[in-house]
């Protein structure tokens, strides 16, 4: 009887427990968070008012147990700021404490300490100050403390040495000085040991760090280290990563090392002042995965027990002093991705067998003294990207196959004893740079250089090259075109000679074309009845053309006839926003006078007026009829529900088996290619930041913040429109979704106008890519930056995009302030070199090399907060100016 009372007691008694305890975590997080700033609003859920247990707010990790507590705290990358309260130690099972990327700016909380069960500390990236404390050593339980990237001052406390559990120890990159004390032997856990990018230090390498044996990762990187490399590191048994590179360690690698250490994966001691041979046994069957000695004074030869690093896969040792066979087993090893050995004296040769490196992406052995042929075996490797090799003695002809690497991008072999003919290159459609300079070569330029699509730097100087310069490369992307002392000849294409300077075709004097000595006009055979001729063809083609224009006329009125008889067919409709008209009234209203220039490809825009009085622009496309009624709706919704600043609105559609009307919202400013185009209107740079901010968020918005996940695919200045206070929004995104891919294809393939937009792989892989968009969001930048339209002419007869223009520019002049539009403020220069900069990274040939739109639009924010940008107000002559 007694037994049952109590049973409903203690449960009693638990269920109390468990709410004290609730509300007290609950409340040790609430006032911790009363101490932070928290100026996004991130934590919003923290909050007793809220429905949702504390153990479900943002950040906050709860055991298991029926105790519900909390175990872990990850507020990174939150911005909040403000003060790091020691109240978070009273949560008492509180193991880990993330704080990384945020914006704290206080010394080093040595009041965490407090948090007795604490095992993980990440305060990395924020605006921790001051000097380490000796009290340090009050953080008994921790096993990862990370203080990277702060501005942490002074020495290393030899208290350090008391955190005996600790597994993580990373004060990269701040600003510590002094000597490292001597006192790792004592923190045997230790897997992680990072000094690196601290620039003040003066210190040898501790010795004791060699009795480390669980270390994995010993990153010492461009800090002050000097002296000896200790002979102790042989016992860093576990060690997989070793970096000292940077420092300015002298003397020699211990020997014995390479054997030592068999689980070594990455190995770099470049940038010192290392002398010696390497040791034996530096790569052994277990591998290393890494070799990087490079820029050191080393004077002996690599021994050939680097042929046994059979997992070896970045070999770098550039910038040295190295003589003697380099490792001929080296290109044959199996898994090996990166070799670099420039600026060395290595003779030798590449084997034929380097066909068996499966997996090798980049060669790097300028300025050597290798003497052999360049191996059928290269152009089997089909990972290979990166081969150069200028500055050797390579000789013999090019095996044919030697561009056969789908991925290849730069090839230089420049200033070698290379003779025979330029192969054909059909293959290496990814080729960005070749450079056959200071050769031998004969023969004539490939003409299949022209087909491939991002070519962009080609450099065929000082060979002995014959016959004309193909005429196809004009249609390249060519920022630097160097054929000069050859013996070519023929008329050189108009677009070649823009921009370009003449000793890049001096030395052929059989070429001519505008601006050279021979201008080709003296080649043109003379006919003395070309007058009376065409005279007679000029009568002829004006009678012809007459009746050509009745006809015209006439069928043009039937046409029009008939096509508004069509359209006042069946017709549907779907209006997103009360706009009260009907298509009779729009197809009424769509006629010239309403019409908005010529019409792009994808159909004309026609302002009219509603019978509100309330303007819209109403976009007519072709219907190609390959989706149904019910299809075409669904994608239209899809593109209506994008709601964003920077994205136009679409107000409703209607479409018939002939035509779609998309209604947009009708923004009075225009377009900003309207805008560039207008020589008396000069946009501020405060104006053209808030635009190129504008277009990035838009365009961020579909990549990132829109499901499904939207491309643009059109972007260009004329699809950038503005309104009142010149902020900009995206029109015509995602057209292929409504006209489908074939069609939206055949449309963009019709639109040569404008084709500097599009990326140079888009040419060849038709893919809609974010990196597409990037591309052309590039262009409408320098569009910006310059004050230059994207298709400029360059004289009556040919023209140059603005990509080419400004690449030429900046490689001719070595001055990127020659593209700067000369209209803005001096002042307002470093920012605007700031978003060229952007610019140039967006319009990269390389699309892996392309930023993300939300990594733009940081870069371009941060610009538009310096000194030249004190507010976006407008210029005076835009205030006053005609709205468009």
């Amino acid at each position: 009887m007694a037994l049952t009372r109590k049973v409903p007691l203690l449960l009693s008694l638990s269920f109390t427990f468990i709410l004290s305890s609730a509300s007290t975590e609950s409340d040790i997080l609430l006032s911790f968070k009363s101490s932070v700033e928290d100026t996004k609003n991130t934590l919003s859920s923290w909050s007793n008012t809220s429905s949702i247990h504390y153990c479900n707010w943002t950040g906050i990790t709860c055991s298991t147990t029926s105790s519900l507590t909390v175990t872990s705290l990850n507020l990174q990358s939150m911005n909040l700021s403000g003060e790091i309260s020691s109240s978070i130690c009273e949560l008492s099972s509180l193991t880990y404490l993330n704080l990384a990327d945020n914006l704290f700016n206080q010394p080093m909380p040595l009041h965490l300490s407090q948090c007795s069960s604490l095992e993980t500390l990440n305060l990395s990236n924020n605006l921790i100050w001051g000097t380490i404390p000796d009290q340090i050593s009050q953080f008994g339980s921790l096993k990862v403390l990370d203080l990277s990237r702060n501005h942490v001052e002074g020495r290393i406390p030899e208290s350090i040495g008391a955190l005996v559990n600790l597994q993580v120890l990373n004060f990269g990159s701040n600003l510590l000085s002094g000597t490292v004390p001597s006192v790792f032997q004592n923190v045997s856990e230790l897997l992680v040991l990072d000094l690196s990018q601290n620039p003040y230090l003066l210190s040898v390498i501790p010795s004791d760090i060699g009795k480390l044996d669980k270390l994995e990762q010993l990153l010492f990187q461009s800090s002050g280290f000097h002296g000896e490399i200790p002979d102790s590191f042989t016992g860093l048994q576990s060690l997989v990563t070793l970096d000292l590179s940077q420092n300015n360690l002298t003397g020699w690698i211990p020997q014995t090392l390479g054997s030592s250490l068999k689980n070594l994966v990455s190995f770099d001691v470049s940038q010192n002042r290392l002398l010696g041979s390497f040791p034996n046994g530096i790569c052994n069957s277990k591998g290393l995965a890494s070799l990087t000695l490079h820029t050191n004074l080393f004077n002996y030869s690599i021994p050939n027990s680097i042929n046994e690093c059979l997992n070896l896969e970045r070999f770098q040792i550039q910038n040295n002093g190295f003589s003697g066979d380099f490792p001929i087993g080296l290109w044959s090893l199996p898994k090996i991705k990166l070799i670099r050995a420039e600026n060395n004296r290595f003779s030798g040769e590449i084997p034929d067998s380097i066909s068996i490196a499966a997996q090798l992406e980049q060669v790097q052995i300028d300025n050597n003294s290798f003497t052999s042929k360049i191996p059928q075996g290269l152009g089997l490797v089909k990972s290979l990207y990166r081969f150069s090799a200028s500055l050797n003695g390579f000789y013999g002809e090019l095996p044919p196959n030697f561009c056969d690497s789908p991925v290849m991008s730069i090839i230089n072999l420049s200033h070698n004893s290379l003779s025979g003919q330029i192969p054909e290159m059909k293959k290496c459609r990814k080729l960005v740079s070749l450079s056959l300079a200071d050769n031998s070569l004969n023969g004539e330029i490939p003409p299949s250089l022209a087909d491939l699509p991002v070519l962009t730097y080609l450099d065929l100087s000082n060979n002995n090259l014959t016959g004309s310069i193909p005429q196809g490369l004009q249609n390249l992307k060519l920022a630097l075109f160097n054929v000069s002392y050859n013996r070519l000849s023929g008329e050189v294409p108009l677009s070649l000679i823009s921009g370009l300077p003449a000793s890049y075709l001096q030395g052929n004097p059989g070429l001519c074309g505008p601006g050279l000595p021979d201008s080709c006009t003296d080649h043109k055979p003379r006919n003395h009845n070309a007058g009376l001729t065409t005279l007679a063809c000029a009568l002829i083609s004006i009678s012809f053309a007459f009746g050509t224009v009745i006809l015209a006329a006439g069928f043009f009125m039937f046409r029009r006839y008939n096509m508004r008889k069509c359209e006042m067919g069946i017709w549907h409709s779907l209006f997103f926003y009360p706009l009260r008209v009907t298509e009779h009234d729009l197809i009424m209203s769509m006629d010239e006078k309403s019409a908005v220039g010529s019409g792009g490809a994808f159909g004309r825009v026609f302002i009219i007026s509603l019978p509100s009085g309330e303007l819209v622009a109403v976009k007519k496309l072709v219907n190609f009829g390959i989706q149904s009624s019910k299809a075409l709706k669904a994608e239209v919704k899809i593109l209506a529900k994008v709601r964003n600043k920077n994205m136009i609105k679409i107000l409703g559609f209607c479409h018939s088996d002939e035509s779609i009307f998309l209604i947009y919202e009708f923004l009075e400013k225009g377009s900003l290619d309207d805008l560039i185009s207008r020589s008396d209107i000069n946009l501020h740079w405060g104006v053209r930041m808030r635009i190129a901010i504008g277009v990035a968020q838009g365009l961020a918005y579909l990549h990132k913040d829109y499901a499904p996940q939207l491309f643009h695919r059109n972007l260009k200045s004329r699809n950038v429109l503005l309104d009142a206070d010149y902020e900009p929004k995206l029109t015509d995104f995602a057209l292929d979704r409504i006209l489908g891919e074939a069609a939206f294809q055949s449309t963009i393939a019709s639109e040569s106008a404008y084709s500097c937009y599009n990326a140079p792989e888009y040419g060849y892989t038709k893919k809609a890519t974010e990196q597409v968009d990037v591309y052309s969001f590039g262009v409408v930048l320098l569009e910006l930056v310059t004050g230059r339209q994207a298709e400029k002419a360059e004289s009556a007869d040919q023209s140059l995009d603005i990509v080419k223009w400004v690449r030429r520019k900046i490689n001719i002049t070595n001055g990127a302030l020659q593209v700067l539009d000369p209209r803005i403020s001096n002042s307002c220069q470093q920012e605007m070199l700031g978003a060229l900069d952007v610019a140039l990274r967006c319009t990269s040939v390389m699309p892996e090399k392309r930023p993300p739109m939300v990594e733009v639009v940081k870069a371009l924010q941060s610009l538009g907060s310096r000194t030249c940008l004190p507010n976006l107000e407008l210029s005076s002559s835009l205030q006053h100016s005609d709205p468009m």
